[in-house]
């Protein structure tokens, strides 16, 4: 009877034992293969830009932000003296621990964004430096060529891989659209397009090259103006999103007694989470109302 008392706690134990071991098991796994294809496609990604950092560096930074997230968070909403607050901890930990896995993207999205601004800006005085060019007998070729030598990065860089391309068996056609599908740039879009053109019909490519200049300088002039008259309103989002955090992380300071107990809570989860979807809704709509296509 006393063995039979001892036997089957013990069965339960090994049972649970193995169903966690072979679960831990399938989740590193699915975990690894995950990080290999999420960081490869990211490493590419970044070889787009002229950014070279290996996969296995990408996948490393990711879990480690995923794992910081998560410990913050727990410690923030969950608690250890509890079952509650182990489950309560661990949920919202594990979602901020899956949005920091993606924190490699969201840097390769601000550097694409960073990145095409620069080039649009460096557009216009290249045609116009290419417009010179082929008033002094270059042909499209040794004007793009001009660009590489004297230019800066990130155009040069484009531009250089476009020729590289032509060098190699690619015809023009075929480089320029490639050219063009890897910038992303709606004005380069107006550039290629002026070349094929003029390319198949025999047009004046200086002239469209100032004109196109001109379009793009203006352009920029117009979107500068509206960043400057909706500084005013993209500031006042950002402080009115970052008090609930500032005032919260002052009250941890100065109570630690009255919001650990309130984070820990159920309604002071609940109002956490109702505030951090209340500050995303009203960061969507400012940010609709101050983004003008110009």
């Amino acid at each position: 009877m006393t063995l039979l008392f001892w036997l089957i706690p013990l069965l339960f134990g090994i049972s649970f034992a193995g169903l966690g071991y072979m679960l831990s098991r399938a989740l590193a796994a699915g975990a690894e293969a995950y990080s290999g294809a999420y960081a490869e496609d990211t490493a590419r990604q970044f070889e787009d830009i002229f950014m070279f950092i290996p996969p296995r560096r990408i996948a490393e930074l990711a879990w480690a932000a995923a794992a910081s997230a998560f410990v913050i968070v727990f410690l923030l909403t969950g608690s250890l003296t509890s079952v509650r607050g182990v489950f309560t901890g661990g949920f919202f930990g594990v979602v901020a621990g899956g949005l920091a896995l993606l924190a490699p993207r969201y840097l390769l999205n601000f550097l694409k964004r960073r990145r095409l601004a620069r080039f649009n800006v460096q557009l216009g005085d290249v045609l116009v430096s290419m417009s010179n060019a082929l008033k002094a007998g270059f042909s499209i070729t040794q004007a793009f060529e001009s660009v590489v030598g004297d230019g800066e990065n990130p155009i040069a860089q484009e531009f250089s891989v476009f020729l590289q391309q032509t060098r190699v068996g690619m015809s023009f056609s075929e480089a320029l659209t490639s050219l063009e599908s890897r910038v992303g740039s709606e004005d380069l879009t107006l550039v290629v397009a002026a070349i094929e053109t003029a390319r198949k019909t025999g047009g004046n490519l200086t002239e469209i090259f100032e004109q196109i200049s001109s379009t793009i300088r203006e352009r920029l002039r117009i979107e500068r103006r509206i960043r400057t008259l909706t500084a005013q309103q993209r500031l006042q989002g950002i402080v009115v999103g970052f008090m609930p955090v500032i005032i919260t992380a002052a009250l941890m300071v100065v109570d630690p007694g009255m919001m650990i107990p309130f984070l820990h809570s159920g309604i002071g989860v609940a109002v956490v989470a109702i505030v951090t979807l209340l500050i995303l809704c009203g960061a969507l709509v400012i940010r609709k109302i101050i983004r003008i296509d110009v």
